[in-house]
């Protein structure tokens, strides 16, 4: 795209996840206009109203104030949680307050009140058109790829219901119900969602959430009412680029997502507002200067947690739950793993090497305009 034009043209953002929706908010509040392509019928199409929650330990501050600085309001509906009850391996409790809440729980989905719904609404008030049903495969003047994952790393398995349990922020680390990774359950006015999520043995998911939902049950005594199962996927990369000439990737599809609890709508709106800020300053070769400069120490801190943890894994989550019991302040703690550091980026290489799976975020072919590649491909994590 000559970047003469990019002044004028319309800014092409394919996906209307949060990621690609942020961007297009950033864009039409600069009063230029964004055009968006979503290849399924309406927004959330990947979810079902189960709860997921934005993490709000990685910064000092509070992270719907760091999004709202970037013009995303919290017109959704969201819970802080400052309470969260964690079980260890053995099955031992801990319970962890905080000042601040550790998280806030959103709902996913096109339903009323979820993030995606909102984001969308926010979106169209603004004037930005959303084309769904409308796939995007070609970018031939640039614009922002923001099309969700393009391969599973990780999956997540579980069940949304009602019950009428009381409000509660529950998870456990053990292998055996969630290998690599962590179940958890989550209850908020009569509402409830279930999970395990895992890094490992995909082909067994049912077992594990078999596992999963009998543990709950005996541990918390959840009940659920009118469960509907569901599923879905995350995928993790630290690009060496998320440029491909004038198209710049955002969110899940450049693996903006944290290699060792799989947050990443806090990561994806961020990377939707930098590719968009790029873009209306006609220098979309910054964008990679952007992320790496607001996160991308923390997806490299990310990558060396996972590769311990899962080096260590029934031993270092006993380590890690009576490591956050032993803090007088847990988030505050959780902020200081989840931090760069010396160390860790000396580890990293090493990390990198065993944690994460080559994949290809741009084209080697000179001149190609295709949002997502699946013909010739080349290594550009780092």
């Amino acid at each position: 795209m000559n970047p003469d034009n990019m002044q004028s043209e319309p800014i092409a953002v394919c996906g209307a996840g949060p990621a690609g929706l942020a961007a297009a908010l950033t864009i039409a509040k600069q009063d230029r206009q964004a055009v968006v392509y979503e290849r399924h019928a309406d927004v959330g199409h990947r979810f079902h109203g189960d709860f997921q929650g934005i993490e709000n330990w990685t910064s000092s501050g509070d992270v719907l104030e760091a999004l709202a600085a970037l013009g995303i309001e919290a017109t959704f509906e969201y819970t802080p949680f400052r309470e969260v009850v964690l079980y260890d391996p053995d099955g031992r409790e801990y319970s962890y307050r905080a000042s601040d809440p550790f998280f806030y729980v959103v709902r996913r989905g096109a339903g009323a009140g979820t993030l995606d719904n909102a984001l969308k609404e926010q979106a169209l008030s603004l004037g930005v058109p959303i084309h769904f049903n409308t796939p995007c495969s070609h970018l031939p003047n640039g614009g922002i790829v923001a099309q969700g994952p393009h391969r599973a790393d990780a999956i997540a398995v579980g069940y949304v219901f009602e019950t009428e349990q009381a409000d509660g922020a529950f998870g456990v680390l053990s292998e055996r119900l969630a290998p690599k990774a962590y179940a958890y359950l989550l209850i908020h006015a009569g509402r409830g969602t279930l999970a395990t999520c895992l890094f490992d043995d995909f082909h067994n998911e049912r077992h594990y959430l078999e596992r999963t939902v009998a543990f709950f049950h005996d541990r918390v005594g959840v009940v659920m009412k009118n469960a509907r199962r569901f599923g879905g996927s995350g995928n993790f990369l630290v690009p060496r680029t998320a440029c491909k000439g004038s198209i710049l990737y955002a969110g899940e599809t450049a693996g903006f997502q944290d290699f060792f609890a799989g947050f990443g709508m806090r990561y994806a709106m961020i990377s939707g507002h930098l590719a968009a800020r790029a873009l209306l300053t006609r220098r979309p070769q910054e964008y990679d200067n952007l992320w790496q400069r607001h996160f991308g120490r923390l997806l490299r801190a990310s990558v060396v947690n996972r590769y311990l943890y899962t080096m260590l894994g029934d031993a270092g989550y006993r380590w890690f739950a009576r490591g956050l019991k032993r803090a007088t302040d847990p988030r505050a703690r959780l902020m200081s793993l989840y931090a760069p550091s010396f160390w860790k980026a000396s580890i990293y290489p090493i990390a990198h090497r065993a944690v994460v799976r080559r994949l290809r975020v741009t084209c080697v072919m000179e001149g190609c305009t295709c949002t997502w590649c699946r013909c010739q491909r080349a290594t550009v994590a780092n």
